[in-house]
């Protein structure tokens, strides 16, 4: 372990335990809760100890990831991680080791040291059997609030119907997806809860969000047989991240086809099972999968507004008691453009920043928002540089190197030639510029946003 990053150690115990001296406590039950009615419908083939353990796992790195903030000058961190598991023989297998580290090291950008125990106690199978498949499943995707969730689960719907799985990630809602006779479609939901020891966490970057997703996705392809996990991401959300890293952050790649690949690996190792992660709609640019989703034939397609894409935690984003999303954060950012780009438009309070017209950060704000608006200001910044650094990648000499290795290891993750990768993503960024310099323009060049574009931070 480093000893110039800030070491974080952490014993995951079963109730009733304790860690070993000088580790931080995780317990089971405690700061990891398991809900027993969602975890029936996950092992709705069978009960398999592993599968908790893997659930467990990504828990646990949950747990780590939150609980220490990201050090102000520097990215990583260093963690020690201990677990308890069933079978501790699976666990160490070398091949189930690196293909662990490699997946979590290239995600987080923080060194890990997993290290696993045997169990004192097996976990109690659930009793219900809830979740049944009236039809082979050939297909799994995350179901969220999200933007590109809602509408890429409805194109790939078009084309599995029943035979796509839905995993819900994250979200309280109970609104189990019906087919159009009625019928409740194939669904799962979160089946565990992690908490803190204290108030609230101390870091939300969350970069280990795309660990879970993996697993829970995973796993539920894995019990239904599917063998395919639908990655719903679009291609500034998917690429954007890693080729233009928002501020000082470490490259993004929670849904990056090079990450999952190596997740597609760690599958292998610890389940022997063939788990191939799909890119619908990773050529494609967040306003082309609204568009393409608003001319489905599907009545509910007007409820793309209701849907959520604000990274920024409640307490920040709450105008009159309300809650909205920030309207300036590169997430929102991201789905402002798109909707321009969908010919599309969004009652002015949906955002906290409702008019990015005006002159000024300030002035933009919505009337009856009572925090300090210059506190979002570097945030707000930072997401609008990134999607302006995006627009004119090609054109940047200093980025050529970095988008002849974006094309090496697209072509590496995802079985293409180089020759297939390259034109495609040339198309991506060609068409993402026209899409930003577009909203610019509508915007009109006194907007704040647009001087910030324009390398001007005084608006």
């Amino acid at each position: 372990m480093s000893n110039e990053l800030p070491a974080v150690r952490v014993d995951v115990h079963e109730a009733g335990g304790g860690p070993r001296q000088g580790r931080v406590s995780c317990e089971i039950d405690t700061n990891l809760v398991f809900k027993t009615h969602n975890l029936a419908a996950y092992f709705f083939a069978q009960w398999e100890p592993v599968v908790f353990d893997l659930m467990l796992l990504a828990a646990s790195v949950e747990f780590c990831d939150r609980i220490q903030r990201r050090p102000a000058q520097r990215w990583g961190r260093a963690f020690e991680l201990r677990l308890p598991v069933h079978n501790l023989r699976i666990w160490e297998q070398k091949s189930v080791s690196d293909t662990l580290h490699e997946a979590l090291e290239l995600l987080t950008g923080d060194q890990w040291k997993i290290t696993f125990t045997k169990r004192k106690k097996p976990i109690s199978e659930p009793v219900q059997k809830l979740f049944h498949l009236d039809t082979g499943a050939e297909a799994v995707i995350p179901f969220s609030d999200g933007l590109d969730s809602r509408a890429v689960g409805a194109l790939m719907a078009e084309e599995y119907g029943n035979r796509l799985v839905r995993v819900r990630l994250g979200s309280k809602r109970k609104d189990q997806p019906k087919d159009s006779s009625g019928r409740k479609q194939p669904f799962m939901t979160l089946p565990y809860q992690v908490k803190s020891s204290g108030s609230r966490f101390a870091e939300s970057s969350a970069r280990s969000r795309g660990f879970k997703f993996a697993v829970l996705s995973g796993s539920a392809a894995y019990f239904a047989k599917a063998g395919k996990v639908i990655v719903p991401e679009s291609g500034q959300g998917a690429l954007g991240p890693a080729l233009v890293p928002v501020g000082q952050a470490y490259e993004d790649y929670r849904n990056h086809p090079r990450f999952m690949k190596q997740m597609t690996a760690f599958f292998k190792a610890l389940l022997c099972a063939d788990i191939e992660f799909a890119f619908p709609r990773l050529w494609s640019t967040k306003g082309e999968t609204l568009k393409a989703y608003m001319a489905l034939n599907n009545s509910k397609n007007d409820e793309w507004w209701k849907t959520k894409s604000c990274w920024q935690d409640n307490r920040h984003v709450s105008v009159d008691h309300h809650r909205r999303q920030c309207g300036i954060c590169a997430a929102c950012m991201l789905r402002r453009l798109s909707v321009h780009a969908a010919d599309l438009a969004e009652p002015a309070e949906t955002y906290v920043w409702e008019d990015l017209s005006a002159p000024t950060f300030d002035a933009g704000a919505a009337e009856g928002y009572n925090k300090k608006p210059h506190a979002q200001k570097q945030y707000a910044i930072a997401g609008t540089l990134h999607l302006d650094h995006l627009a004119h990648l090609k054109q940047s000499r200093a980025a050529e190197r970095s988008l002849s290795l974006a094309v090496f290891q697209l072509a590496r993750s995802l079985g293409e030639p180089e020759a297939a990768i390259a034109p495609k993503l040339d198309r991506l960024l060609s068409q993402h510029k026209e899409e930003w310099n577009s909203y610019m323009n509508s915007l009109g060049s006194q907007s704040f946003v647009a001087r910030w574009a324009n390398n001007d931070q005084s608006a």
